[in-house]
């Protein structure tokens, strides 16, 4: 898109350019949080910090799962091209498309206690995880193909089991699997079922 010189450093730029861009968002929101709208009060306070707890660990276990190495941008510096990419479709990607964005938005929107600017911040960042799913999956259409097409028809966007088809997920296609690559120690980029 970029030629391949920008393509090798995109998208460690694009990472560092969003964790510095949100840092001082999430600063500003945390010394002016704003009129208090709602607090949720015990029980159901500790319910919703366990979601964000469950969230956060899937937050953690889908990373772990999207090839880091990738999804980091380090890769992209050592082996531009991608050619040796292949599709994550197990683990937390065998029931949904993209479960680092909807682990995020549970954890924003989460929390016991809610004020305006809080609400802004999340409305803002609600449409950013959309729009970057929507250019994502643009992305991810060229980059794989039919193999992509086929997976979107099988796994929902951000809800799990929101639709299924009866079709065997992922039976013909190479994916990557993260955790038979820990346990066999082999390389994914050689991985076929």
């Amino acid at each position: 898109m970029f030629g391949p010189g920008v393509e090798r450093v995109y998208r460690l730029g694009y990472n560092l350019f969003a964790v510095l861009s949100l840092v001082p968002v999430l600063a500003q929101v945390g010394l002016h949080p704003g009129r208090t709208i709602y607090i949720v009060q015990l029980p159901w306070s500790v319910l919703i910090l366990a979601g964000e707890v469950s969230a956060l660990l899937a937050l953690v276990i889908g990373f772990l799962q999207s090839q880091p190495s990738d999804f980091l941008g380090l890769r992209q510096l050592v082996s531009p091209g991608g050619q040796d990419r292949c599709l994550t479709t197990d683990g937390l990607y065998r029931n949904i498309r993209h479960p680092l964005y909807s682990a995020s938005l549970l954890i924003i929107w989460l929390v016991p206690r809610m004020t305006v600017n809080l609400v802004g911040m999340n409305l803002t960042l609600t449409a950013y995880i959309i729009i970057g799913a929507i250019f994502e999956e643009r992305k991810l259409r060229m980059e794989f193909g039919q193999e992509y097409i086929d997976y979107m028809t099988d796994t929902p966007l951000f809800v799990p089991f929101l639709k299924r088809t009866k079709g065997n997920h992922g039976a013909s296609r190479k994916h990557c699997s993260f955790a038979r690559s820990i346990i066999t120690g082999n390389d994914l980029r050689h991985y076929s079922p």
